[in-house]
């Protein structure tokens, strides 16, 4: 950013499609005092860098036939928004539409041509008014838009008397305007409403005092008291109660979490029951919900290679059909001798039918779709490049800790040598291990957090070995092998059982006295209780290799790559030895997708032709570092994903198809004879709003 200049956002109301927004950010960019511009059509906001006032960009975003309005950080409302039919283009249709509908019948009853075509000036005039305003400004910077072309077709009509056809064409593109914006702001609501989960308010403990403060007004480390049945209005840790919370907004997992003291909760998620009382460690601009929604608007904003086609197309194609229709108009006429009226008019319909506008909505309007359908359900794509690639992927790989396993070991088997059951041996093992901190230890104590532990003394850990500590007067040792063998055992007997476990991909650990050994206990990293039903989920999607990256022994992978049943092992790896093998898997199998932790695999998850970081709720780290990320620890979303990027890609080509082919056959209709104004607009604006419907079908939920 230059020295002195501000970055503001506004609202920006009255875009038409994808192509006025190009326009208005490209005059935007010509002005003086103007660092940067970008206009997300997909959001209708306009952010900008800027050292001149801010009254001065609203004055030029007026000027160029649209509104302008600040956006309030903090405030997110679409309550507030005012009723369609009080919107004036909306009020300026009804009213032309009327006049349309009165004009019409009085034609049937033969009513003269001084009542009838001062109506139909009347219907141009009140109907093409904010058509004319925008094509005089996309004039006046010469950047031809379908506003200026549709002005154009409704004066010729009128020049060549045909009142009638340009009354309705102003109508009708009116009325088409209105349609597409009606549903281009139910598809920005659908992603403005994520912000309206977070409660605008909370009730606050400070000073022994329970007050209502807005959100904006809260600070990191204030108690805010959560009743049943209510939202969480900020991100946080629980410091008293216990409930269910519901975070499908942010994880899309449909199942309540349970939450208890120290456990992280997120703005937007619903308090099922029970009161909580939360400490803030985030303010209401960082919260996990903030981040989403700011991802996904900068992820809408994004243009998908699909889109950058089109774009660069449509910026040959207008000036193209401006000169074919010129064309139309005047060589007939000049070098042929045709009739002027005849040829003017026909130039006029090939003017309107080549609106470019079906074909620029085409691909924005299905991204900004998918995006939202995919952040609902827990997913979030940083663009629309990654969306379409996602659906190319032909060989996916996996982290394997914390990734295709839980990432932290727990006990598997309890095996009692001495007689004794299995919850007493485990009782004495968790009783030494109690004030250890190894994770191995820790293991087993919550393995035993239901049960009675027994006193103990003299507690000594053995580094690299295990512990020791005194139990009912005797001294009981837990740990590896080579404890036991330091304690003169001999093992032999317990050789086979041992070789079993570890063949599992298990670490074993012995219990006993200097006596004898009392039991073995099997300790490991386990599988999450999807994978195996995510790997088969993704062979049906059609993934051709799946392979899986692990720092571990190669006896723990080959262990869990059987029961995956996974294409390819790839062991004991640094992580640069991780990149090598992402690159490896990319020349055998071209677009290859990473999925890790977001973290320690982001040198591989860069490398990857698509980066996924799992499980990332309320993570900074992994939802900058990776190109997809999912919200929770569901591996399930990945094939969702793929199904969901194959789908999108389906829909824009058959939006592009559909409005080139339309295109097509009405210019083939106009040389014919059967096309004329009216059905030429009917046509452009209909083929349009098609497109955008059809987009619009990848918000409800994949079949």
């Amino acid at each position: 950013m230059a020295e002195g200049s501000d970055k503001t956002v506004f609202k920006i109301s009255g875009l038409d499609c994808a192509d006025c927004a190009a326009k208005l950010e490209k005059r935007l960019l010509s002005m003086a005092g103007v660092d940067s511009a970008q206009v997300n059509f997909a959001t209708g906001k306009l952010i900008i860098k800027h050292t001149i006032e801010e009254i001065e960009i609203i004055k030029a975003v007026e000027q160029a036939g649209y509104n302008a309005e600040r956006e309030i950080k903090g405030h997110h409302s679409i309550k507030n928004k005012p009723a369609w039919w009080l919107n004036r283009r909306t009020q300026t249709t009804i009213v032309s539409g009327i006049l349309l509908v009165l004009v019409t019948i009085m034609e049937w009853f033969g009513v003269t041509n001084d009542i009838v075509i001062p109506l139909y000036i009347t219907i141009e005039l009140v109907g093409g008014y904010y058509t004319a305003k925008s094509g005089f400004y996309s004039l006046r910077s010469l950047s031809f838009d379908m506003n200026f072309l549709m002005t154009v077709a409704i004066i010729g009509a009128s020049a060549i008397g045909e009142w009638g056809e340009g009354a309705t064409v102003a109508f009708l593109f009116s009325f088409g305007n209105t349609l597409q914006t009606y549903t281009m702001d139910k598809t920005r609501q659908s992603i403005q409403a994520l912000m309206e989960l977070a409660p605008p308010e909370a009730l606050v403990r400070r000073e022994d005092q329970e007050l209502k403060l807005a959100i904006e007004e809260i600070v990191i480390g204030d108690i805010i008291i959560v009743k049943p049945g209510e939202r969480i209005p900020m991100d946080g840790v629980v410091k008293e109660g216990t409930s269910a919370v519901n975070q499908a907004t942010i994880t899309g997992e449909s199942i309540p979490v349970e939450k208890t003291t120290g456990d992280m909760v997120y703005a937007g998620t619903v308090n099922e029951h029970g009161a909580l009382e939360i400490q803030v460690s985030k303010l209401a601009s960082d919260s996990t919900l903030s981040k989403i929604m700011h991802l996904v608007e900068e992820a809408q904003a994004q243009k998908a290679p699909s889109q950058q086609f089109i774009d660069v197309f449509s910026k040959y194609y207008t000036p193209i059909v401006l000169l074919a229709a010129v064309g139309v108009m005047v060589i007939p006429w000049i070098f042929l001798g045709e009739p002027f009226a005849v040829w003017f008019y026909k130039g006029l319909v090939l003017l309107v039918i080549s609106c470019p506008c079906a074909l620029v909505i085409s691909t924005p309007v299905s991204i900004v779709s998918a995006i939202g359908n995919s952040s609902r359900n827990g997913v979030l794509i940083k663009g629309g490049a990654y969306l379409e690639q996602m659906g190319t992927i032909q060989s996916i790989a996996f982290d394997k800790t914390g990734t295709l396993t839980y990432g932290r070991p727990i006990v598997t088997n309890i095996i009692p040598l001495d007689g004794s059951t299995e919850q007493d041996f485990l009782t004495t093992a968790a009783s030494v291990e109690k004030r250890s901190e190894h994770p191995l230890a820790v293991a087993i104590v919550e393995k035993a957090k239901d049960l009675p532990l027994k006193p103990i003394s003299k507690f000594s850990a053995l580094v690299g070995r295990g512990a020791q500590a005194d139990v009912n007067g005797k001294t009981v040792y837990i740990g590896n092998i080579r404890l036991f063998n330091e304690l003169g055992f001999e093992l032999s007997q317990y050789e086979q059982a041992i070789t079993t476990l570890e063949q599992e991909g298990k670490t074993v650990m012995l219990m006993g006295t200097k006596e004898s050994i009392s039991g073995i206990i099997a300790v490991a990293d386990t599988l999450r209780a999807n994978s195996v039903d995510a790997i088969i989920t993704l062979r049906k999607a059609g993934m051709k290799h799946v392979a899986m990256l692990t720092g571990d022994n190669n006896r723990v992978a080959s262990s869990i790559a059987e029961e995956l049943k996974l294409d390819t092992v790839y062991s004991e790896l640094l992580p640069e030895d991780k990149v090598n093998a992402v690159k490896k898997l990319i020349t055998e199998y071209g677009n290859v997708a990473m999925v890790g932790d977001g973290v320690n695999d982001a040198p591989a998850l860069a490398a990857a032709t698509i980066g996924i970081a799992m499980g990332v709720a309320g993570s900074d780290t992994a939802l900058e570092t990776a190109d997809i990320a999912l919200m929770s620890d569901d591996l399930g979303k990945l094939a969702y994903l793929i199904k969901l990027s194959r789908k999108t890609v389906g829909i824009i080509k058959q939006n592009i198809a559909f409005a080139i082919l339309i295109k097509i056959v009405f210019v083939i209709l106009t040389f014919a004879g059967y096309v004329n104004l009216w059905l030429a607009v009917f046509a452009d604006m209909g083929s349009s709003i098609l497109v955008t419907l059809n987009g619009m079908r990848l918000m409800r939920k994949l079949k």
